[in-house]
């Protein structure tokens, strides 16, 4: 299979760039109207003319976002028979990839995946009389739009947005000044280059809390490379996990079915009726098709099916300080409940393998073992060569006594394979 847990994504090189073309091609073999946008990676420019050639050679009329995030190409999507995603999301800056994406936002199915790589191999060109044309919108302003149209702030309040010069550089400043934000802006330029790890995990942004401190903000909002994602930080300028995260949205919105995914905290049920799936937006956005009115996940995705089936960081970051404008997150938080949960990756370069030698049947989806007062989950990354471990106790011991459990499994399913 290309597709991971949410697209295709490689290290770039030359393969990334004849696939891009052959994706393009298969992809307009099925729609024949596509909107295109693409994140600030030095080689997304590329890759989007390789698309965009294989889409235009089979016949497809192709609407140009430009530089956007993905949540921003998604709400395009709404208009066309389908959307296309030039990114690696949070990966490392040597990556890229492409997303697939329906009309109502949600990432390509398993099932239209699977189709997908089949006609890969298939030739649609047409004729030169049956070539396809380009044109370009300004997604970004539709998206701002409606996003405002469902933001309100019952004062004037500060906030810092840490963009990571990454898509949402050319949307979630100006949408957040908009709606009354005094935004303290931190990497918001698009540059092409990473100043900080793209994956908006606490150990990648040291700095932040002090920011919040000094300079009194009620929160801080935080993208990954194209905005799909948003993490945040409390009026104390305390990191909020993406656990507790979820249930400060599930709280607000009053929202009482969840679906997220089998790594998160099994406090969230004490909240609400949660169903979980594999991790991976794209199996959140199917299960919301037939249950449930919120999705997350604890990487930072967060799903508003009433506005789109794409994970929007956008949305998130201006409803989070809608949150914060009437609100304390922090005393919010701290009436949560909260158990120990740990999580670990392990490099290998043969994830899949290892994942097999444990009897899982879908490395992705990994093994899940639990009882009464806590679980492991050990499971291949769907994004980078990793086997990753996430483990939850009642009590500190209880998860570190899950996490070594999990630690032992692993290790004794790589040793029988060397």
């Amino acid at each position: 299979m290309l597709f991971g847990s949410s697209g295709i994504r490689q290290e770039f090189g030359h393969d990334l760039v004849d696939l891009s073309l052959r994706i393009g091609s298969a992809a307009a073999a099925g729609a024949s109207e596509i909107a295109l946008g693409r994140d600030t990676r030095t080689t997304s420019e590329l890759l989007e003319h390789s698309v965009v050639s294989g889409m235009l050679a089979s016949g497809a009329t192709v609407y140009s976002c430009g530089i956007a995030p993905t949540p921003t190409v998604a709400y395009a999507t709404r208009n066309t028979d389908a959307g296309c995603m030039i990114t690696a999301s949070h990966n490392p800056e040597s990556y890229n990839g492409v997303k697939l994406l329906n009309p109502d936002g949600s990432s390509f199915t398993v099932r239209q995946q699977a189709a997908l790589e089949e006609a890969l191999n298939e030739t649609h060109w047409k004729e030169w009389d049956g070539m396809g044309r380009i044109l370009s919108i300004d997604a970004v302003d539709a998206h701002r739009e409606a996003i405002l149209d469902r933001i309100s702030f019952s004062h004037p309040l500060k906030s810092v947005l840490d963009c990571g010069n990454g898509a949402g550089c050319v949307i979630t400043p100006d949408l957040l000044a908009e709606a009354g934000v005094t935004v303290i802006g931190l990497n918001c330029n698009v540059s092409g280059k990473f100043a900080r790890p793209s994956e908006p995990l606490e150990s990648n942004l040291p700095y932040i809390g002090e920011i919040v401190r000094r300079r009194d903000a009620a929160c801080a909002v935080v993208h990954d490379g194209d905005a799909d994602r948003m993490m945040a930080f409390d009026e104390r300028g305390r990191y909020i996990d993406g656990d507790h995260l979820l249930m400060l949205f599930v709280k607000y919105l009053d929202r009482k079915r969840v679906v997220t995914t089998v790594d998160a905290s099994m406090a969230i049920e004490e909240i609400a009726d949660v169903h979980r799936t594999a991790v991976g937006d794209s199996f959140v956005s199917e299960e919301l098709l037939s249950w449930g009115d919120f999705g997350g996940e604890p990487s930072g995705s967060w799903i508003f099916p009433d506005h789109s089936l794409c994970p929007d960081g956008v949305y998130a970051a201006a409803l989070l300080c809608e949150i914060a404008s009437e609100w304390s997150i922090a005393e919010e938080l701290d009436r949560m409940p909260r158990y120990t949960l740990l999580r670990r990756s392990y490099p290998l370069p043969a994830p899949a393998k290892v994942m097999a030698a444990m009897g899982a049947e879908e490395p992705a989806h990994g093994i899940r073992f639990e009882d009464e007062d806590g679980w492991y989950l050990i499971r291949a990354s769907g994004t980078e060569p990793k086997v990753r471990i996430t483990a939850e106790g009642r009590t500190p011991e209880k998860a570190k006594e899950m996490l070594e459990a999990a630690s032992a499994t692993l290790e004794r399913a790589r040793r029988s394979l060397e």
